[in-house]
């Protein structure tokens, strides 16, 4: 797969994802596929705009800044999601440069998200993130506190769209989406980010309107130094 271009793997995903809907009696056009730059070049992902694709994701602020506004610069419609842990002192930063939150998992990021956004005047959409394996060194809020935190995101001006989730690298991550797409369901959201390059098809079955992916575009992650 190596020798293969990022546009060519772009095409496979994006064609697995089609496949994955229909299977699932649903509209391919409904599962939007965030293409997941992380430790990836700028030049990598200017490899997938010029094959036509516009939505990434990110984990860190600091990464993307020093990528995604020269990008920008030359393609206005590209759309990017945060979808790493965020600092509350990253707030403002994230508001300027980000255009959807994926990760907010506690009331004090919600505030101040609210204060960035309405310093900024710039108001960007959000998700909850849930901790559906409650595993400690992960971001995410607890299931069960999970209905609390959105209701206090609503109270604070946010517009929380959905809900996003990472399921635990060692269990059947079926149940964690099933669990999720339930959720979304009974607080009235309508978008659940869930599945990766090595399961998006599962989680597309159990609901997923988006899907994050990376290693499956653009190639295995640099190790880390």
């Amino acid at each position: 797969m190596s020798g293969e271009s990022v546009a060519l793997r772009l095409a496979a995903v994006k064609a697995r994802i089609a496949a994955a809907a229909r299977a699932a009696g649903r509209d391919p056009n409904a599962v939007a596929l965030v293409a997941v730059g992380k430790t990836m070049p700028a030049s990598a992902i200017a490899e997938a705009l010029a094959a036509g694709h516009d939505l990434f994701g990110e984990n860190r602020v600091q990464e993307a800044k020093a990528k995604y506004p020269a990008l920008r610069a030359g393609h206005p419609g590209l759309r990017l999601h945060l979808i790493g842990h965020l600092q509350t002192n990253k707030a403002e930063e994230a508001v300027a440069l980000f255009d959807l939150v994926e990760t907010v998992d506690r009331a004090k990021l919600a505030e101040a998200l609210a204060k960035a956004m309405a310093k900024l005047g710039r108001r960007i959409p959000v998700y909850v993130q849930v901790n559906s394996g409650e595993e400690p060194q992960k971001g995410g809020v607890a299931p069960l506190a999970a209905e609390a935190l959105v209701e206090e995101c609503r109270r604070l001006g946010l517009e929380v769209r959905g809900l996003m989730c990472i399921p635990p690298a060692d269990e059947e991550p079926a149940p964690h989406f099933a669990l999720l797409a339930d959720m979304a369901r009974r607080f009235g959201l309508a978008e659940l980010s869930m599945g990766m390059s090595a399961d998006f098809e599962v989680a597309i079955r159990l609901g997923a309107t988006h899907v994050r992916v990376g290693t499956a575009i653009f190639g295995a992650r640099p190790p880390a130094e």
